[in-house]
């Protein structure tokens, strides 16, 4: 669903900085990857690093709304290649799940870590959410609006199951099972 992005030694240095940061906030989590490796990966220096990111915290945000605008829009996509939500959202997570470097959802990760100490992140934490349940919502039968937070719990504990080692191919079968026992109890 999401190609890992490769930071080109001519891209522009911000381009650099952000797609660094993409891969090691991603890979090793925001606290355990501090700015000077940051800078180092990059290929930049400190003077070009704060020029573009006064902070830490400025990364940090810069990440997750370019992290949210790749994944919701790969999500929207892989969504519309199917007409139900059955079929839809187990075939889109485990094209997700399937990626190499596949760790999680950036944004419960996030949200693990710094808690409330930056608030900008929860507030993106949170629109990422709502744009994730609106893209589920979408593919919702007519008159079946109802459903949607447990389409959204199951989809969220599908993604923290893998995270934690379960197999994808199981979780997703599981995934689709739920989803039919949830729409089919509805019908």
């Amino acid at each position: 669903m999401l190609n890992p992005l490769t930071p080109d030694a001519s891209a522009p240095a911000r381009d650099r900085i952000l797609l660094t940061a993409q891969q090691l906030f991603y890979r090793q989590g925001i606290r355990a990857t501090g700015v000077d490796k940051v800078i180092a990966e990059a290929g930049v220096t400190k003077v070009t690093f704060y020029r573009h990111f006064p902070a830490k915290n400025a990364l940090v945000v810069a990440f997750l709304q370019q992290r949210h605008d790749r994944w919701i829009a790969a999500f929207r996509a892989a969504l519309a290649q199917h007409d139900s939500l059955i079929d839809a959202l187990p075939a889109t997570l485990l094209s997700w799940f399937r990626e190499e470097d596949f760790r999680g959802c950036a944004f419960i990760n996030t949200a693990a870590e710094p808690g409330e100490s930056l608030a900008e992140a929860s507030a993106l934490i949170r629109q990422h959410k709502q744009a994730m349940a609106a893209a589920i919502a979408e593919k919702l039968p007519a008159g079946e609006q109802a459903l949607l937070m447990p389409c959204v719990l199951l989809v969220e504990g599908a993604i923290v199951q893998v995270q934690i080692g379960e197999a994808a191919e199981a979780v997703t079968q599981a995934l689709r099972a739920a989803l039919m026992r949830l729409l089919q109890r509805r019908a």
